[in-house]
């Protein structure tokens, strides 16, 4: 029995592992086992994972997807980019000025508890069945959690910070672009990031029940044909939809806040 020497075993080559990100690991089980049951109840309403996916991908080809999605994004985007624009703004306020937050801090919460899609008939009578009254609901889904998540992240703000400012004295103008808002955004992003998912689930609800148009169109007409086929794709394509919202926001995350540790941004 020989032994192997330091220098020999350095040169032995290690076969390479191939990692599988988790996030896919749960995709895939949870595909298996969507399969495994529908084929095991055999039920109607419950399709297949892959005639439900075969159907997706018919429904794109045919441009009923791609030229829906177009009029679904439009309205996600306008009504977060409202609610990110007043959320961050009423959040730095309400976390910095204690008049601002006890003036609108118990709204805010109990507008956050509220369901937000009792306001769809107050918004369609204001608006009528367009886009305004789809992009307002998006904007009552996203723009509370944005607010109170803004405005916990103001007040963590460390005192010896805002302090150190006012000794070498920092406006109030310049403590909140330079000192406040930089210091608050890696937890701010935490509320931006439910902000965006929220605001999705205020987009297909509100195309709907106001104004069928969109993905929400879509989806109405399956179900009254009651076809599940079509019903679980477009979900599936909703799903995807929030998937790529939520992505592009961490990846602003990883710019915005790329000068923190990776520990501090977890």
């Amino acid at each position: 029995m020989t032994a192997t020497t330091p220098a020999a075993r350095s040169i032995v080559r290690r076969t390479p592992r191939v990692a599988v990100p988790p996030p896919l690991v749960g995709l895939l089980a949870g595909a298996v086992l969507w399969e495994v049951v529908a084929w095991s109840a055999d039920a109607a309403f419950l399709p297949p994972a892959s005639a439900v996916v075969a159907r997706l991908w018919e429904m794109t080809v045919d441009g009923l997807i791609l030229s829906s999605l177009a009029s679904s994004l439009a309205n996600l985007v306008l009504g977060f980019a409202i609610s990110l624009v007043l959320g961050l703004t009423l959040g730095v306020l309400m976390g910095r000025y204690r008049p601002v937050d006890a003036a609108l801090g118990v709204y805010m919460y109990a507008l956050l508890t509220a369901p937000s899609l009792v306001f769809a008939p107050v918004f369609f009578s204001l608006f009528g069945p367009g886009r305004a009254s789809i992009v307002a609901v998006v904007v009552m889904y996203s723009l509370f959690i944005i607010v109170i998540s803004t405005a916990s992240a103001v007040r963590a703000v460390p005192e010896h910070l805002t302090e150190m400012a006012h000794l070498y004295g920092a406006s109030e103008r310049q403590l909140l672009l330079k000192v406040v808002v930089p210091a608050a955004l890696p937890l701010a992003m935490a509320g931006i990031r439910l902000g965006i998912g929220r605001a999705v689930t205020g987009m297909i609800n509100g195309e709907m029940f106001i104004a069928v148009v969109g993905l929400g169109r879509v989806l109405t007409q399956a179900g009254g044909r009651f076809d599940s086929e079509s019903v679980l794709a477009v979900l599936l394509a909703v799903v995807l939809v929030a998937l790529g919202a939520v992505g592009l926001v961490q990846w602003a995350d990883r710019r915005v806040n790329g000068w923190l540790p990776r520990t501090a941004r977890e």
